[in-house]
C-alpha cells in the first residue's frame, strides 16, 4: 500500500497527529447525581428537626413569652413522664413491636406509689413497689410476645385492660392524696435551679441513645426489626431481646408515674389515657419507623419537642383539648403515612 494514500487518524484534543481520541470519562454528571441524593438523604433525615425550628418561631410569634426560661421549664417538667417513656416505646418501635399498655401501667405506678406511701409513710418502698410493678408488667408482655409469639397490639391492649382493673382494685377506685412533703420531694426538688424530672428526663435520653447507637444491645434490637428470622438464624436471642425492650417500657412506665404523682400530690387509677397514644405520637413524629428496624433516640427526643411545642402554644392560645386530641391523632397519622411513601420510593 502507498504510504501516501493513507489517511492520518484525527488528533485527539490536546495530543499530537495519529493519537487515537478517548473520551474523558463522564465523572463530572456522577458526582453531582451523587451530592444531590446526598443533600435529599440529609433533608429527609433531618426533616423533623427543620419542622421543630419552624415550629418554635411560628411559636415565637404566636405566643411571646414562649422562650421565657421559666415556660421552657414548665414545658419540659409537663412533658418529661411522657418523654422518659418514649424513650423505652423507641426500643420496642426499632424491634418490630409495639405497647399499649404503657398508660395502665403509668396509672398503676401512680396508684401504688401514692398507695404505698399513704399506708406505710416510706416513699423508698413505694418508690421500689411501683418499679418492680412495672417490670412485672414489662415481663409478662415480652413473655406472651417474645416466647408464646402472640401479637403484640392484642397482647398490650388485652394486658392493658388488665392493668388498669389491678390499679382500680388496689385503689378501691378512689385517688390515694399524699400531703407527705417526702412525696413530692421526686417531683418538686431542683437541681441548679432545674428541676429533678428534667434532669432525669435527660439522663434517660442520653443512657437510651448511648445503649441502641453505641452497644451491641442496640445494634441486635435494629437487626430484629429489621428482618427477625434472619436475626434468629444469625444466633441472637431474640425471645431474650425483645422481651428486654417491653421490661424497659414496664419500668419506664412506672416512673413516670410516680413522677406525675409526686408532682400532682396524688395518685390514682383513672389518668394515663392518652399516655400511649401520646409516647407513640412522639416517637413516630420523631422519625422511626413503625415498620420496625430504624429509628433513633435523638428523633424521639425531636419528636417530643415537637408536640410539647404545639401544646403549650394550643394552651397559650386558649384552644380546647377535644381540638389538641384531633390534632395529636392527625400528626400520628400524617407522620405514618410519610414513613409509608417514604419506604415505598426508595424500595
Amino acid at each position: 500500500m502507498n504510504p501516501s494514500t493513507v489517511s492520518p487518524s484525527p488528533a485527539a484534543p490536546g495530543g499530537g497527529p495519529g493519537t487515537a481520541a478517548v473520551a474523558p470519562p463522564a465523572t463530572a454528571p456522577d458526582a453531582d447525581t451523587g451530592r444531590a441524593a446526598g443533600l435529599r438523604s440529609a433533608a429527609l433525615r433531618f426533616s423533623m428537626l427543620w419542622v421543630l425550628l419552624l415550629l418554635v418561631a411560628a411559636a415565637t410569634v404566636l405566643y411571646p413569652g414562649f422562650l421565657r426560661p421559666a415556660n421552657l421549664q414548665d414545658i419540659l417538667t409537663q412533658n418529661a413522664a411522657v418523654g422518659i417513656i418514649a424513650v423505652a416505646m423507641t426500643f420496642v418501635i426499632i424491634s418490630g413491636g409495639f405497647d399499649l399498655s404503657v398508660g395502665a401501667t403509668y396509672a398503676l405506678g401512680s396508684t401504688i406509689f401514692a398507695g404505698v406511701t399513704k399506708s406505710t409513710g416510706s416513699v423508698a418502698l413505694a418508690g421500689v413497689c411501683a418499679l418492680l410493678a412495672g417490670l412485672a408488667v414489662g415481663g409478662a408482655n415480652g413473655t406472651i410476645i417474645a416466647r408464646w409469639k402472640v401479637n403484640p397490639f392484642v397482647t398490650t391492649l388485652g394486658m392493658s385492660s388488665v392493668i388498669a382493673g389491678l390499679a382500680y382494685v388496689y385503689s378501691n377506685s378512689a385517688p390515694f392524696i399524699v400531703d407527705q412533703f417526702s412525696f413530692q420531694y421526686l417531683a418538686l426538688t431542683a437541681v441548679a435551679g432545674v428541676p429533678l424530672p428534667i434532669w432525669i428526663l435527660l439522663a434517660v435520653f442520653l443512657a437510651g441513645a448511648l445503649l441502641l447507637s453505641q452497644t451491641g444491645y442496640g445494634r441486635n434490637i435494629f437487626a430484629i426489626g429489621g428482618n427477625e428470622e434472619a436475626a434468629r438464624l444469625s444466633g441472637l436471642r431474640v425471645p431474650w431481646l425483645v422481651g428486654s425492650a417491653y421490661v424497659m417500657t414496664g419500668v419506664m412506665a412506672a416512673l413516670a408515674g410516680m413522677i406525675d404523682a409526686s408532682r400532682l400530690g396524688v395518685g390514682q387509677a383513672d389518668v394515663g389515657a392518652t399516655v400511649a397514644l401520646d409516647t407513640i405520637a412522639i416517637v413516630v413524629v420523631g422519625g422511626t419507623s413503625l415498620r420496625g428496624g430504624e429509628g433513633a433516640v435523638w428523633r424521639s427526643a425531636v419528636g417530643l419537642l415537637i408536640l410539647a411545642t404545639l401544646t403549650n402554644v394550643f394552651y397559650s392560645l386558649n384552644i380546647s383539648q377535644h381540638w389538641q386530641l384531633i390534632a395529636k391523632g392527625c400528626i400520628v397519622v400524617t407522620a405514618v403515612a410519610l414513613d409509608s411513601l417514604l419506604r415505598s420510593r426508595r424500595t
